[in-house]
Protein backbone atom coordinates (compact mmCIF):
# COMPACT_ATOMS: atom_id res chain seq x y z
CA UNK A 1 0.00 0.00 0.00
CA UNK A 2 0.80 3.31 -0.54
CA UNK A 3 1.70 6.05 1.99
CA UNK A 4 0.93 9.90 1.17
CA UNK A 5 3.91 12.14 1.01
CA UNK A 6 4.01 15.79 1.16
CA UNK A 7 6.93 18.44 1.01
CA UNK A 8 6.21 21.38 2.89
CA UNK A 9 7.93 24.78 3.05
CA UNK A 10 7.16 26.38 6.64
CA UNK A 11 7.71 29.51 8.10
CA UNK A 12 7.27 31.46 4.60
CA UNK A 13 4.55 32.25 1.89
CA UNK A 14 6.25 30.62 -1.05
CA UNK A 15 8.12 28.11 -2.22
CA UNK A 16 12.26 27.29 -2.30
CA UNK A 17 12.59 29.77 1.17
CA UNK A 18 11.17 28.85 5.04
CA UNK A 19 12.87 25.69 6.52
CA UNK A 20 11.59 22.46 4.25
CA UNK A 21 10.00 19.54 6.01
CA UNK A 22 8.47 15.71 4.52
CA UNK A 23 5.00 14.62 5.68
CA UNK A 24 4.40 11.07 5.74
CA UNK A 25 0.54 10.26 6.56
CA UNK A 26 0.27 6.71 7.47
CA UNK A 27 -2.79 4.58 8.08
CA UNK A 28 -1.01 1.65 10.30
CA UNK A 29 1.90 2.04 12.68
CA UNK A 30 5.52 1.57 11.56
CA UNK A 31 8.80 1.15 13.63
CA UNK A 32 10.94 3.46 14.56
CA UNK A 33 13.48 1.79 12.43
CA UNK A 34 11.35 1.76 9.46
CA UNK A 35 10.55 6.01 10.03
CA UNK A 36 14.20 6.47 10.36
CA UNK A 37 14.80 4.77 7.27
CA UNK A 38 12.43 6.79 5.39
CA UNK A 39 13.92 10.27 7.00
CA UNK A 40 17.63 9.30 5.84
CA UNK A 41 16.23 8.78 2.87
CA UNK A 42 14.31 12.10 2.19
CA UNK A 43 17.50 14.07 3.87
CA UNK A 44 15.96 16.95 4.74
CA UNK A 45 16.21 18.46 8.15
CA UNK A 46 13.27 16.97 9.39
CA UNK A 47 10.71 14.20 8.22
CA UNK A 48 7.59 14.35 10.47
CA UNK A 49 4.68 11.03 10.69
CA UNK A 50 1.50 11.90 11.46
CA UNK A 51 -1.17 8.82 12.27
CA UNK A 52 -5.10 9.12 12.72
CA UNK A 53 -5.70 8.39 16.50
CA UNK A 54 -8.95 8.41 17.98
CA UNK A 55 -9.03 12.83 19.29
CA UNK A 56 -6.30 13.86 16.79
CA UNK A 57 -2.87 12.29 15.47
CA UNK A 58 0.10 11.02 16.69
CA UNK A 59 3.28 12.62 15.33
CA UNK A 60 6.77 12.00 15.15
CA UNK A 61 9.60 13.63 14.07
CA UNK A 62 13.03 11.88 12.40
CA UNK A 63 15.99 13.96 11.67
CA UNK A 64 18.56 12.06 9.09
CA UNK A 65 20.17 10.64 12.20
CA UNK A 66 18.15 10.71 15.50
CA UNK A 67 13.98 10.95 16.58
CA UNK A 68 13.95 14.31 17.97
CA UNK A 69 11.69 15.16 20.86
CA UNK A 70 10.08 18.41 19.97
CA UNK A 71 10.12 20.11 16.42
CA UNK A 72 7.92 23.31 15.74
CA UNK A 73 8.44 23.43 11.99
CA UNK A 74 7.31 19.94 10.86
CA UNK A 75 4.76 20.14 13.43
CA UNK A 76 3.31 23.38 11.14
CA UNK A 77 4.45 20.97 8.27
CA UNK A 78 2.21 18.65 9.45
CA UNK A 79 -0.88 20.49 9.86
CA UNK A 80 -0.65 22.27 6.62
CA UNK A 81 -0.45 18.92 4.89
CA UNK A 82 -3.85 17.45 6.57
CA UNK A 83 -6.00 20.63 6.04
CA UNK A 84 -4.15 21.38 2.50
CA UNK A 85 -4.71 17.88 1.35
CA UNK A 86 -8.14 16.89 2.93
CA UNK A 87 -7.07 14.68 5.55
CA UNK A 88 -8.94 17.10 8.09
CA UNK A 89 -11.97 19.51 7.34
CA UNK A 90 -10.03 23.15 6.81
CA UNK A 91 -10.19 25.43 10.22
CA UNK A 92 -10.88 22.70 12.21
CA UNK A 93 -8.53 22.72 14.98
CA UNK A 94 -5.72 19.61 15.19
CA UNK A 95 -4.49 17.98 17.95
CA UNK A 96 -1.00 16.05 17.85
CA UNK A 97 0.13 13.41 20.44
CA UNK A 98 3.56 13.68 20.86
CA UNK A 99 6.81 13.03 22.43
CA UNK A 100 6.54 16.76 24.24
CA UNK A 101 2.81 16.12 24.81
CA UNK A 102 -0.56 16.93 23.28
CA UNK A 103 0.46 19.98 20.64
CA UNK A 104 -2.59 21.61 18.85
CA UNK A 105 -2.71 23.76 15.57
CA UNK A 106 -5.25 26.26 14.31
CA UNK A 107 -6.11 28.26 11.48
CA UNK A 108 -5.92 32.08 11.43
CA UNK A 109 -6.48 33.38 8.23
CA UNK A 110 -3.10 32.82 6.04
CA UNK A 111 -1.11 31.60 9.24
CA UNK A 112 -1.28 28.41 10.88
CA UNK A 113 -0.77 29.24 15.12
CA UNK A 114 0.84 26.16 16.95
CA UNK A 115 0.43 25.79 20.76
CA UNK A 116 3.90 25.08 22.46
CA UNK A 117 5.48 24.78 25.46
CA UNK A 118 8.03 27.57 26.57
CA UNK A 119 11.39 26.54 26.78
CA UNK A 120 13.13 29.61 28.68
CA UNK A 121 17.30 29.59 28.91
CA UNK A 122 18.94 29.87 32.51
CA UNK A 123 22.26 31.44 32.14
CA UNK A 124 25.42 28.83 32.21
CA UNK A 125 28.74 28.68 31.88
CA UNK A 126 29.77 27.47 28.09
CA UNK A 127 32.02 23.92 28.23
CA UNK A 128 35.56 24.64 27.35
CA UNK A 129 35.77 25.36 23.51
CA UNK A 130 32.16 26.18 22.41
CA UNK A 131 32.93 29.61 22.00
CA UNK A 132 36.23 29.02 19.73
CA UNK A 133 33.92 26.74 17.79
CA UNK A 134 31.44 28.94 17.06
CA UNK A 135 33.66 32.07 17.15
CA UNK A 136 31.92 34.55 18.43
CA UNK A 137 31.89 36.63 22.04
CA UNK A 138 28.40 36.46 23.33
CA UNK A 139 26.70 38.88 25.66
CA UNK A 140 25.08 36.31 27.15
CA UNK A 141 25.47 32.17 27.30
CA UNK A 142 22.57 30.37 28.94
CA UNK A 143 20.79 26.98 28.09
CA UNK A 144 17.05 25.65 27.78
CA UNK A 145 15.49 22.35 28.11
CA UNK A 146 17.48 21.05 24.42
CA UNK A 147 20.01 24.20 23.06
CA UNK A 148 22.94 26.12 24.15
CA UNK A 149 21.03 30.13 23.79
CA UNK A 150 24.00 32.56 22.84
CA UNK A 151 23.23 36.65 22.60
CA UNK A 152 25.53 38.44 20.54
CA UNK A 153 25.49 42.45 19.81
CA UNK A 154 24.48 42.86 16.92
CA UNK A 155 22.75 41.46 13.68
CA UNK A 156 26.01 41.42 11.77
CA UNK A 157 27.55 39.24 14.28
CA UNK A 158 24.69 36.47 13.93
CA UNK A 159 24.36 36.28 9.96
CA UNK A 160 28.27 36.10 9.84
CA UNK A 161 28.79 33.46 12.04
CA UNK A 162 30.87 30.79 10.71
CA UNK A 163 31.07 27.89 13.21
CA UNK A 164 33.39 25.02 13.03
CA UNK A 165 30.53 22.00 12.72
CA UNK A 166 32.66 19.01 13.46
CA UNK A 167 34.46 20.82 16.52
CA UNK A 168 31.00 21.94 17.14
CA UNK A 169 29.53 18.90 16.97
CA UNK A 170 32.05 17.10 19.72
CA UNK A 171 31.43 20.02 22.25
CA UNK A 172 27.79 20.87 22.97
CA UNK A 173 26.06 18.23 24.11
CA UNK A 174 22.51 19.36 23.36
CA UNK A 175 20.57 19.15 20.77
CA UNK A 176 21.78 22.11 19.16
CA UNK A 177 22.96 26.16 19.76
CA UNK A 178 20.74 29.26 19.43
CA UNK A 179 22.54 32.44 18.00
CA UNK A 180 20.43 35.73 18.62
CA UNK A 181 20.94 39.12 19.19
CA UNK A 182 18.02 42.24 18.48
CA UNK A 183 17.04 42.82 15.10
CA UNK A 184 18.35 46.22 12.94
CA UNK A 185 15.24 45.50 10.56
CA UNK A 186 11.59 47.28 11.73
CA UNK A 187 9.85 44.64 10.41
CA UNK A 188 11.39 42.33 13.25
CA UNK A 189 11.83 42.10 16.78
CA UNK A 190 14.81 40.22 17.03
CA UNK A 191 17.24 37.42 14.33
CA UNK A 192 18.46 34.03 14.90
CA UNK A 193 19.68 31.36 13.57
CA UNK A 194 20.01 27.49 14.85
CA UNK A 195 22.91 24.75 14.54
CA UNK A 196 22.25 21.25 15.29
CA UNK A 197 25.24 18.95 13.37
CA UNK A 198 24.93 17.01 16.85
CA UNK A 199 21.31 15.14 15.52
CA UNK A 200 22.81 15.76 11.72
CA UNK A 201 22.05 19.29 11.10
CA UNK A 202 24.73 21.70 10.68
CA UNK A 203 22.52 24.23 10.52
CA UNK A 204 18.56 24.61 10.07
CA UNK A 205 16.68 26.64 8.13
CA UNK A 206 14.08 28.37 10.31
CA UNK A 207 13.23 26.26 13.91
CA UNK A 208 9.91 26.58 15.20
CA UNK A 209 11.07 25.05 18.56
CA UNK A 210 14.12 27.31 18.80
CA UNK A 211 11.86 30.04 19.43
CA UNK A 212 10.21 28.57 22.48
CA UNK A 213 13.27 30.17 23.77
CA UNK A 214 13.93 32.70 21.99
CA UNK A 215 10.06 34.12 22.68
CA UNK A 216 10.41 34.37 26.49
CA UNK A 217 14.26 35.91 26.64
CA UNK A 218 13.05 38.61 24.44
CA UNK A 219 9.59 39.11 25.72
CA UNK A 220 11.78 39.82 29.01
CA UNK A 221 13.90 41.97 27.71
CA UNK A 222 11.48 44.10 25.14
CA UNK A 223 8.63 44.14 27.41
CA UNK A 224 7.18 42.91 24.58
CA UNK A 225 4.51 39.22 24.64
CA UNK A 226 3.84 39.28 20.63
CA UNK A 227 6.75 39.43 18.69
CA UNK A 228 7.97 39.00 15.24
CA UNK A 229 11.22 36.87 14.97
CA UNK A 230 13.27 36.48 11.60
CA UNK A 231 15.88 33.41 10.89
CA UNK A 232 18.63 34.47 8.94
CA UNK A 233 19.80 31.29 7.07
CA UNK A 234 20.34 31.16 3.99
CA UNK A 235 16.81 30.29 2.53
CA UNK A 236 15.27 32.48 5.58
CA UNK A 237 11.94 32.40 7.87
CA UNK A 238 9.41 34.87 9.45
CA UNK A 239 8.09 33.26 12.94
CA UNK A 240 5.66 35.01 15.13
CA UNK A 241 5.74 34.42 18.40
CA UNK A 242 3.26 35.27 21.44
CA UNK A 243 4.06 34.34 25.02
CA UNK A 244 1.28 33.51 27.02
CA UNK A 245 2.60 31.91 30.76
CA UNK A 246 4.40 29.18 30.09
CA UNK A 247 3.18 28.15 26.80
CA UNK A 248 4.02 29.86 23.56
CA UNK A 249 2.15 30.29 20.74
CA UNK A 250 4.02 29.97 17.09
CA UNK A 251 2.76 31.35 13.90
CA UNK A 252 3.81 30.63 10.15
CA UNK A 253 2.69 30.04 6.97
CA UNK A 254 3.70 26.65 4.52
CA UNK A 255 3.54 26.59 1.15
CA UNK A 256 3.19 23.09 -0.52
CA UNK A 257 6.26 22.03 -3.16
CA UNK A 258 4.90 18.20 -3.95
CA UNK A 259 3.00 15.52 -3.24
CA UNK A 260 3.86 12.10 -4.21
CA UNK A 261 3.04 8.39 -2.77
CA UNK A 262 5.86 6.58 -0.48
CA UNK A 263 6.26 2.82 -2.08
CA UNK A 264 8.44 1.42 0.03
Amino acid sequence: MSIPIYQIDVFTDRPFEGNPAAVCVLTDERSAQWMQAVAGEMNLSETAFVRHVEDGFELRWFTPEVEVDLCGHATLASAHALWSHDHVEVNRPIRFHTRSGVLTCVQRGDWLELDFPATPACECEPPAGLLEALRVQPTFIGKSKFDKFLVVQSPEVVRGAKPDFPRLKELIGVRGVILTSPSDDPEFDFISRYFAPGVGIDEDPVTGSAHCTLAPFWSDRLGKTSMVGYQASERGGVVRVEVAGDRVLLSGQAVTVFRGELLA
